[in-house]
């Protein structure tokens, strides 16, 4: 009789399923979900957690939600190696957004995490931790605020609360696995791209100090090819994947530079990156540098390819008309500064990668 009452009372109380829902996200993603910063990114300590289906090769993949009814707010966690194939949510770019505009932004996570942020549909975090001792490989762990709640409001605190959850989980996913990994300061912000088509606002290519400032030298030529303002991130030797955009006089994206290093460059070769950018009957585009950098076994790639601008009428390019030459100079600058802080070698001019 008087366990009946107790039991009436944690389940009237909601003590019961207070306890439940705890018990949960103790369990989230194997135990290796890190709840220090969750309440700050969910802007509630009252959450719960269930399983998601693996990917093939997946270590792990679990969903938060809030436990308050009627409030957003949900994020989804996934961990696996680099030589797992990504899932079609965490793949990026992808293919047919590489050209797309800035649609293939990623901006540095910051504060030495060798990470990026992303803003499609839903923000998210990834951070490839690569192993010292196993240079083959690194953990992978990408955070984001999907459906169905997505982001509880949009806040800056919000998204710093994301990218320290997916820090902290990347770092204790690493530790059980054996991955002797190097990680980051303590994130106290986090800067979003910008979503859609829309860009930042630019600056003259010959002021560029970030992404774009190895090309600063080029600023006449790339006048005359019509680019003669930049669009770039903050510099960071650490971040997987760097951007910088050349952009017209009326600040549309004409030409997209990136570098892709370890667990990206292979996520761009095996999302068929390379192979989308063949267009039959159409004259190339694009061209290719690799180079050997020493935090990975991957290859680096470099790409730079004219972009497109996709509106109501179609197709259109900013910048009409490609210069193979203009290209293959602006590209070899970025590669051989990019090369330069990271210590890479054997820089090439390729293809493809």
């Amino acid at each position: 009789m008087v366990l009946a009452i107790v039991a009436q009372v944690l389940y009237s109380t909601g003590i019961y399923d207070s306890w439940r829902d705890s018990r949960s996200v103790d369990r989230a993603c194997g135990g290796m979900l890190a709840q220090g910063e969750l309440d700050t990114a969910l802007e509630s300590s009252e959450l719960r957690a269930k399983s998601l289906e693996l990917d093939d090769g997946y270590l792990a993949h679990c969903l938060v939600l809030r436990a308050d009814s009627g409030r957003n707010g949900s994020l989804e966690m996934s961990l696996r190696w680099s030589s797992t194939k990504p899932s079609a949510l965490e793949t990026f770019p992808r293919s047919f957004d590489i050209t797309n505009g800035v649609r293939g932004q990623a901006a540095p996570l910051g504060k030495g995490w060798p990470g990026i942020v992303r803003n499609g549909e839903f923000p998210g975090v990834q951070i490839a931790l690569d192993c010292h001792n196993d240079r083959n490989k690194a953990l992978v762990a990408y955070g984001s605020f999907a459906p169905p709640g997505g982001a509880p409001s949009g806040s800056a605190a919000d998204l710093a609360g994301l990218g320290r959850v997916t820090a902290e989980t990347a770092q204790k996913a690493a530790a059980k696995y054996g991955c002797q990994a190097s990680g980051g300061e303590r994130l106290t912000d986090v800067t979003l791209p910008p979503y859609g088509p829309k860009p930042d606002p630019t600056k003259p290519l010959d002021q560029s100090q970030g992404s774009c400032a190895a090309l600063r030298g080029l600023a006449p030529t790339a006048t005359q090819n019509g680019v003669q303002q930049a669009m770039e991130f903050p510099a960071d030797a650490q971040a997987p994947q760097v951007n910088c955009y050349l952009a017209t006089s009326s600040q549309k994206p004409g030409y997209g530079l990136f570098a892709f290093y370890g667990a990206s460059a292979k996520a761009v070769r095996a999302g068929g990156v390379p192979s989308s950018l063949k267009t039959p009957d159409e004259p190339r585009d694009y061209a290719w540098a690799t180079a050997k950098c020493p935090q990975s076994t991957e290859p680096a790639d470099f790409l730079i390819t004219r972009l497109t601008e996709v509106n109501g009428n179609g197709v259109t390019y900013p910048v009409p008309h490609y210069s193979p030459d203009f290209a293959n100079t602006a590209l070899k600058a970025f590669v051989d500064n990019e090369a330069k802080q990271r210590g890479c070698t054997d820089v090439r001019m390729t293809a493809e990668p």
